[in-house]
């Protein structure tokens, strides 16, 4: 598996030491975890404004709930 290397201040290095003990992961653990999270977070960003630019200049509709029921067949 491929490696990267971070570099921490001592405080968050300390907070993450005493979670890991107290939780019984490992520090790998939790700075992987919070990776994903980031990264999972910075795409449906980037994916938003993609849909927000997308949007503004015509090239995409907005459509309302009642707007759908009814292509769908599912208006009362």
């Amino acid at each position: 598996m491929p490696t990267v290397s971070i570099r921490l201040d001592e405080k968050t290095n300390k907070r993450l030491e005493i979670l890991a003990a107290k939780t019984g992961r490992t520090k790998t653990y939790y700075v992987r975890t919070a990776v994903l999270a980031q990264i999972e977070d910075l795409e449906d960003l980037h994916e938003a404004e993609r849909a927000f630019i997308e949007l503004r200049s015509g090239r995409d509709q907005v459509y309302s709930l009642k707007d759908v029921e009814r292509r769908l067949g599912l208006a009362d």
